[in-house]
């Protein structure tokens, strides 16, 4: 086996926006793995300000992966003599390579009556943080393109504005029609979180991510016991060590949790998560994290492979200016493959 890595900077078509502030690029590392005449690529795309990935030493911890590889040493042992559980998005990267390299095709990862274009997966329509004008119309049009759950991301604007929003689009699209998800990224403050929660009760959320910021577990569960709308929590999951996620979950023992690969160190690491969640009857489902479309590819076929019911929160890669050839299609709120 030989392996390379190269980086490439993805370019937004509009700046977005989060409660972290705001991307104009986004850098991300392609390893590629060469075997057998076979070749496989994956994508290491760690987010500034939330993977808890080195992003100045990812050009070098790549260089030790590539070289590692190159010396054929013992690949079962690269994770422990790399010390890669510090950067989960290229074991992300290596896992979605490594496991290409059995088919023939480069994209299969995982075949599934998905690969094979006789099953979509639901998703959820991202309408990202502007003014509440501007996110007014993206709800409309998601829900003209046949999007039923809608994600909203919240906790830029006054609250008070962001509730006279969800009045306004609840007005048009009741509960039976649409299904509304908000993501707070850890925005609303410790003292208020309660009450913010409570005063958005009466627009019938699905569930809301991260309430507060994380690592604030006390916080958290208190407000995961009391509370009038099932929590997700998001980033309370990153840099938890498996020896620790069952603890955390039976502690705070929220309604949901969000799995991203990238962010969590790859398929087998939220399988460990899944495995977890289910032993405390926690909900969950996957969302992708601003990858390009070899990332999303991986993402989609695993959930894919998964036949999962509720929405998931894969992104279209519509993002941006230069992206990759997808292999996925939107069908009314489904994401498709291209068979």
């Amino acid at each position: 086996m030989k392996a390379h890595f190269e980086k490439h900077l993805l370019k937004f078509k509009i700046p977005a926006q989060t409660s972290r502030g705001s991307y104009l690029d986004k850098e991300v590392y392609l390893l590629h793995l060469h075997e057998d005449g076979n070749h496989a690529i994956g994508e290491a795309s760690p987010l500034p300000d939330l993977s808890i990935d080195n992003m100045d030493g990812m050009a070098e911890k790549l260089t030790e992966v590539c070289t590692y590889i190159n010396e054929k040493k013992n690949i079962a042992d690269l994770n422990d003599v790399l010390q890669l559980k510090e950067f989960p998005s290229i074991q992300f990267a290596f896992e979605c390579a490594f496991e290409k390299l059995k088919y023939l095709e480069p994209e299969l990862l995982f075949p599934s009556e998905f690969t094979l274009g006789k099953k979509g997966i639901p998703i959820n329509g991202l309408v990202w943080m502007a003014s509440s004008e501007d996110m007014l119309q993206q709800v409309e049009v998601k829900v003209n393109e046949g999007y039923t759950c809608i994600k909203l991301k919240i906790g830029a604007l006054d609250f008070d504005e962001e509730c006279r929003m969800l009045e306004k689009i609840r007005k048009q699209y009741s509960a039976h029609k649409i299904t509304i998800r908000v993501d707070a990224n850890g925005a609303f403050a410790l003292e208020d979180a309660k009450q913010k929660i409570s005063d958005l009760r009466r627009f019938e959320l699905h569930s809301i991510e991260q309430p507060i910021k994380a690592k604030h577990y006390d916080a958290m569960q208190q407000l995961c016991a009391e509370t009038k709308i099932p929590i997700a929590l998001d980033e309370d999951l990153i840099g938890v060590d498996a020896n620790t996620k069952n603890k955390l979950l039976n502690f705070i023992n929220p309604q949901f949790i969000i799995l991203k690969p990238t962010l969590l160190g790859g398929f087998k690491a939220c399988d460990s998560w899944i495995y977890s969640a289910s032993k405390y009857n926690i909900g969950w489902w996957l969302t992708s994290a601003l990858e390009s479309n070899i990332g999303l590819n991986a993402i989609a076929q695993y959930c894919g492979k998964l036949n999962l019911k509720i929405p998931q929160g894969l992104g279209t890669g519509a993002l941006y200016s230069n992206n990759f050839n997808s292999m996925t299609l939107i069908d009314q709120g489904m994401l498709c493959y291209k068979s």
